[in-house]
């Protein structure tokens, strides 16, 4: 009866979003209390579940995701991102173009969220195609391939980010096993199946085109690269000292907690404050404008983090997760193939990629903490791939690819939906592929 009512409140989850069209964030609180309440949690009970649930939550990854916008929004507004593009557009040539926006798509989704990424990015897809009259789709969909494997694989992603700490997996870790599987979902996804899509009709608005800077405001080529990777040289560096060296000195103690996720975040943006701020002629006042955007820009991914959190204490709470992992661990599915399948399903049916990873990690996580042969950081993957399968019509990532594009519905199916498909199956065949490695 119990798995049961789970079901049931996962199903009121799905039309709560989809159906009725709450915000995520809301329709997580009403299934969180509902869910209390029908597994038997006391009623003084219920709200502190899902005010412990919320709090934990968000005091693990609030830091991250708040600087990692930051972050991203400052490599747009002054330019880093585009004086990086026109580096490897010189370098790569006209011929090999696709492969000069998969690297752009890859440098700039690793600071920048999905949906910042995208306004930036189209616009320069937008102008090679006016200035080459190339396929619009064919080019541009390898960039927006690393865009979204970025998005769905790799820390300071909100998703990525928030499942971390969930599954006590590490976060260097988890980024250099996700970049791996990047580089097959990557090619796959873009330059191997937009060799298919070449006769797409697609004729994109030019009122979408964004103004580009002047080159002599634009920061100098090194500043763009170092400043927009910060976080992943940091992040990998500290990782493999530690991972080395396994001594518990003093300066083992320092990149420990220079390697801390949030504390990487915190460097980074200061760092870039000056290199890609001041250092630009970008005053105090607009760098703090800047970052209220980036801040205000991510505040409903925040709550819906949260809110997956009250959703998976109330489960911790009820007792109900140790059933699950019961029945989890005697079913003949793989764990990592089943985290992978719970959020491909959610995915399908909501749409945010998102809210389908946070709540299958809800869901699996109490199996993977108490089983150690589970890799964590695998589990992260996993999952983060699932939550990236189909998007279509329910997924706000759909329509900004087709009215960006002006497309069809059919052809932004046959596009886009099936592009996010090949990352996350190509996704789940790496993360198995790893587990027999590593």
């Amino acid at each position: 009866m119990a798995l049961l009512t789970i079901l049931l409140c996962i199903i009121l989850l799905v039309l709560l979003v989809s159906w009725a069209k709450m915000n995520p964030f809301l329709a997580f609180l009403v299934v969180s209390v509902f869910a209390g309440l029908l597994l038997g949690i006391p009623l003084d009970k219920v709200s502190g579940s899902v005010q412990k649930g919320l709090g934990d939550t968000l005091g693990s990854i609030a830091i991250i995701i708040c600087l990692g916008a930051m972050l991203g929004k400052l490599v747009a507004e002054s330019g880093a991102a585009q004086k990086i593009s026109s580096v490897l557009v010189n370098a790569f040539g006209v011929k090999h173009v696709q492969w000069a926006l998969l690297i752009v798509g890859f440098i700039i989704g690793i600071p920048l969220f999905y949906n910042t990424g995208f306004v930036l990015a189209v616009p320069l897809i937008f102008s090679i195609t006016y200035k080459y009259k190339l396929p619009a789709v064919y080019v541009g969909l390898p960039m927006l391939a690393a865009m979204s494997v970025t998005h769905g694989f790799l820390p300071p992603h909100p998703a990525p980010s928030a499942l971390v700490p969930m599954f006590h997996a590490n976060m260097g870790t988890t980024l250099m096993y996700g970049l791996v599987l990047a580089v097959p979902a990557v090619l796959l996804a873009g330059p191997v199946y937009s060799q298919f899509l070449k006769n797409i009709p697609s004729h994109p608005l030019e009122t979408f085109a964004a103004k580009e800077l002047p080159a002599e405001k634009l920061p100098g080529t090194a500043n763009s690269f170092l400043t927009a990777l910060l976080p992943v040289i940091f992040l990998m560096g500290t990782t493999i000292y530690l991972n080395l060296n396994k001594s518990n000195g003093e300066l083992h103690q320092i990149m420990a907690f220079l390697g801390d996720g949030s504390i990487v975040m915190l460097i980074s943006i200061l760092i870039a404050t000056f290199t890609l701020g001041v250092k630009q002629g970008i005053s105090l006042k607009n760098l703090g404008n800047i970052y209220g955007d980036a801040v205000k820009d991510i505040s409903l991914i925040l709550l819906i983090i949260a809110g997956s959190g009250s959703f998976k204490q109330v489960l911790v709470d009820s007792g109900i997760s140790n059933q699950i992992t019961s029945l989890l661990q005697s079913a003949n599915i793989q764990p990592l193939v089943l985290g992978w399948l719970i959020a491909a399903i959610i995915r399908v049916s909501l749409g945010s990629a998102t809210v389908a990873g946070l709540t299958a990690a809800a869901i699996i996580s109490k199996m993977v903490t108490h089983d150690h042969s589970i890799n964590p950081n695998l589990m992260v993957l996993s999952i983060g791939a699932g939550s990236l399968a189909f998007s279509h019509v329910n997924d706000g990532g759909f329509w900004l690819f087709k009215e960006y594009f002006n497309l069809s519905i059919k052809d932004t199916i046959k596009s886009w939906s099936v592009m996010e498909t090949i990352v996350s199956v190509v996704g789940l065949g790496g993360v198995l592929l790893l587990n027999k490695i590593v």
